[in-house]
């Protein structure tokens, strides 16, 4: 039993074709805003790249990239497969190609869901990248004299100033690194020295942070020294000074951005999937309907479309043993030159035994 046949006359198949080629340019310009998501979420997360430790997130703007150019290039066969319907003569020569140009065209299709559950899924991927990160970026943030590191301290403060965050997790993470270059010490310094000598590892500790965490909305002056003494400051209490630094982490704020622009992009994906679909369920009543029209004087006749000849398991079982057959043939194909080699194997043997 067919699923979903319908009866088409040939008006509405010109009319189907006419839709269909509309359809498919517009499908080819979703495939190009697919590519262009892509690109700008891929240019998005290079930008960080140096406070990221994986790059396992680029996954989603590889496969947009890569579904949308093969979109194009599905569309614009499926726009002339509607040009060529118009003309019966013309059409045939797509007979054998059809078949596997929706084979093709259904996988790529099915990555676009497959590039929109991965958006998600990839969350707490994207959190511990960012988590290991933004450590290292915030311990090699004085090291502006070593190779490859010198533009830390600036990719930390710009993106604690575009985002208004403060550290990895808070402004406390600043307390736990030696964020100030030791040439601009002063080891004569008696506080600088016992500084230096009260920790183990022999770091510059204090309880500060870099100015970039100061936020502009606090009513006083930035107080980025001595955050915990109270006493340092005149009318100041650190446990209700919300409003002098950046209360939010930089981890939790590149979260919420990526996966903002994922809840952004998720529906567009999902839009330009079910564009697709509709062009490939349309364009295969196309083929089918005219499939009973090759051959007949009379191209005006009524014809039948529908999506699968047979019912789903009789499809199924049917590429099941198309796929078995076709295994066989390429060990039948594979099989020959070992049985070739036994037998030149086995001739020696045949020629050494005497006979009877």
């Amino acid at each position: 039993m067919s699923v979903l046949k319908l009866k088409f006359s040939f008006q509405r198949r010109v009319r189907l074709a006419q839709g269909l080629w509309l359809l498919s340019w517009m499908a080819m310009v979703s495939g190009a805003i697919t590519v262009a998501m892509g690109v700008f979420l891929k240019t998005e997360l290079f930008r960080r790249a140096e406070v990221m430790h994986n790059n396992d997130i680029h996954i989603v703007p590889n496969l947009l990239m890569a579904v949308g150019l093969a979109s194009v290039g599905i569309n614009i066969c499926a726009g002339k497969v509607c040009q060529d319907s118009l003309d019966a003569s013309r059409f045939p020569r797509w007979k054998n190609l059809l078949t596997p140009f929706f084979c093709v065209s259904i996988f790529f299709t099915s990555l676009l869901l497959v590039a929109m559950i991965l958006s998600y899924a990839l969350q707490p991927s994207l959190e511990e990248s960012l988590k290991v990160g933004l450590k290292n970026g915030i311990r090699f943030y004085k090291d502006t004299d070593t190779p490859g590191r010198c533009f830390q301290k600036e990719t930390i403060d710009r993106l604690q100033v575009e985002f208004q965050c403060c550290g990895n997790t808070n402004y406390r993470d600043w307390f736990e690194v030696q964020w100030i270059n030791n040439r601009y010490l002063d080891f004569t310094s008696k506080e600088v020295k016992d500084r230096v000598k009260s920790n183990v590892d022999g770091r510059y500790l204090l309880d500060g942070v870099p100015f970039s965490c100061c936020n502009p909305a606090s009513p006083r002056p930035c107080i980025q020294y001595q955050l915990l003494d109270n006493a340092a400051h005149y009318n100041y209490e650190y446990q209700s000074e919300e409003l002098n630094l950046y209360s939010r982490g930089c981890r939790q704020a590149l979260v919420n951005y990526y996966m903002g622009l994922m809840n952004t992009i998720g529906p567009g994906v999902m839009s330009v999937f079910l564009i697709q679909m509709t062009v490939l369920f349309s364009l295969r009543f196309l083929q089918t309907s005219m499939q009973a029209v090759e051959g007949q004087e009379n191209v005006e006749i009524e014809t039948e479309g529908y999506i699968l000849e047979k019912g789903v398991k009789e499809t199924v079982k049917e590429l099941q043993e198309k796929i078995m057959i076709f295994f066989q043939q390429v060990q039948v194909d594979v099989a020959p030159p070992e049985t070739e080699a036994a037998a030149e194997e086995a001739a020696p043997e045949k020629e050494a035994t005497p006979a009877s």
